[in-house]
């Protein structure tokens, strides 16, 4: 059966890629953020994932206000990420796996979610970056992927306790696949943040810390919030941490932390990382 190692939360900030790109990580601005990353690369050499479960948010470059669909999972062979105007080169093809898939889908409508199945589909940043973070030699990264996108652009947006349902149900549908995998999930977005209006730049570094600590022992304690709750504590962009709730759902109960980071800023938004490894996963085995 398909086992669940652990999940990271991480940022996907666009200017990452960017200093990525020109190699600035030993910049005094950047290497605070980019010197956390070792640690998490041990670990993943350690427990060897054979496919990466991605929650994250697409910002246009596959979905657009005209078609926005709630929740949708990728079904694809590979999945390209492309030019979004950033300026950050496209890092070209993550292979998929449809079998898993389709096999996640499968059981989430028998959960009664009604996820889109996306058999073509672009990865943009918050997908992208956050993998090569993790995998900077995309050889040396997982097989596959299955990305799982959440709304976070046009409302009504999915509540955190529909976000945390929705990670538990992928879990359980992990859980009874029948193949031998390691899978990661990865949750990706935030934190705090606001790119518009009167509040641009606004963040919340206690709240921020309030939810790294109760994603490891009481990630129950942040479905009490609402969508406009998050918008007005977090800022507008802060809502991103439904992608963090709905992977660390995904998880059985009870969880080692492996390693944490909290930086702030990195363009005007609180950057974060978390890991978080499966103590006893008697279900997944």
């Amino acid at each position: 059966m398909a086992t669940i190692v652990g999940c990271i939360c991480t940022s996907h900030i666009p200017a990452i890629g960017g200093a990525l790109a020109k190699g600035l990580e030993s910049e005094p601005y950047w290497q605070p953020f980019f010197d956390c990353f070792p640690p998490v690369r041990a670990w993943l050499d350690r427990v060897q994932p054979d496919v990466a479960v991605v929650f994250y948010n697409d910002h246009g470059l596959n979905f657009f206000l005209d078609n926005m669909p709630t929740f949708a999972v990728g079904a694809a062979e590979e999945y390209l990420n492309a030019d979004e105007g950033w300026g950050i080169p496209p890092l070209g093809l993550y292979p998929g796996d449809p079998k898993l898939s389709w096999h996640v889908m499968q059981s989430l409508v028998s959960e009664e979610f009604d996820p889109a199945s996306c058999q073509r589909m672009l990865v943009d940043h918050a997908f992208a970056i956050p993998m090569q973070l993790l995998w900077p030699d995309k050889g040396s990264g997982p097989r596959a992927s299955v990305p799982i996108a959440i709304n976070t652009v046009q409302h009504p947006l999915p509540s955190p306790r529909r976000c945390y349902k929705l990670g538990q149900a992928v879990g359980r549908a992990i859980a009874s696949y029948p193949e031998d995998l390691k899978v990661v999930v990865v949750g990706t977005g935030g934190l705090s943040h606001q790119l518009e209006g009167a509040r641009a730049g606004h963040i919340n570094k206690a709240f921020d810390l309030l939810c790294m600590s109760k994603l490891v022992d009481d990630p129950t304690a942040l479905i009490r919030y609402s969508i406009d709750d998050l918008v007005e504590t977090k800022g507008s962009q802060g809502v991103e941490l439904i992608m963090w709730i709905a992977a660390r759902a995904a998880m059985t109960g009870s969880v080692t932390k492996i390693h944490s980071n909290y930086h702030i800023p990195i363009s005007n938004t609180a950057a974060g990382l978390l890991v978080l490894e499966n103590r006893d996963p008697p279900q997944f085995m």
